[in-house]
């Protein structure tokens, strides 16, 4: 067995680097192993089973990602402009993502739950958690758009579902297409969803 210091980090890499280039279900333990450069036996020391992997890539992966979130959504800038930083920090990911892959690779939590949902009950949880967070995360900006008189909105935590589902969306088309910009839409139509004022949406335009 790999030594105990490094042997973990190296199955999740590994399997982090393929569930998300690849998704879950094609993956075996042995190709995960093979990859990380570790024995079969290193698994299962630490992780029972496949699904209990695939949790902890979700967490870690969702860990570094709700950092960039909490730091674009938070500071001294104003929050509209905070919502567009999420955007473009969005586009910018795909970008990255398929100058390092050669293609779009989408967003981890959309694609397993397309994939997963319906089979593995512990996963959709999960994911479902992490996507409220995210509408939490959000509706905190658009709550205090609200209060500066910049948006028009009847339910603060319904438009920041919406503004969440239309990233998710734009963001699945951008990997059918394999075109990040696909996502360069995304600031206009969440600005009409929030019923942005005139004059707010030629400031931020």
């Amino acid at each position: 067995m790999g030594r105990t210091s490094d042997a973990k980090d190296k199955i999740l890499s590994a399997a982090h680097s393929l569930i998300e280039q690849r998704g879950y279900s094609a993956l075996g333990v042995a190709e995960i192993c093979s990859t990380a450069g570790v024995p079969k036996g290193s698994f299962y020391h630490f992780f029972e089973s496949k699904e209990i992997l695939a949790l902890a890539v979700i967490d870690e992966h969702w860990a570094a990602e709700r950092r960039e979130w909490e730091a674009v959504l938070s500071g001294d800038t104003e929050p509209l402009q905070q919502l567009q930083r999420l955007f473009e920090a969005t586009e910018a990911r795909q970008l990255a993502g398929k100058e390092s892959c050669g293609a779009v690779v989408g967003c981890m939590f959309g694609n397993l739950s397309l994939e997963m949902s319906n089979q593995a009950e512990a996963v959709r949880k999960r994911l479902q958690e992490i996507f409220e967070e995210q509408v939490e995360l959000v509706a905190a900006a658009i709550g205090r758009a609200q209060d500066r008189g910049e948006v028009e909105v009847d339910d603060i935590r319904g438009a920041a579902r919406s503004v969440v589902a239309q990233l998710e969306g734009q963001v699945l088309f951008a990997k059918l297409y394999d075109r990040p910009s696909e996502l360069s839409s995304l600031w206009r139509s969440c600005l009409a969803l929030l019923r942005v004022r005139e004059d707010e949406v030629v400031a931020h335009a």
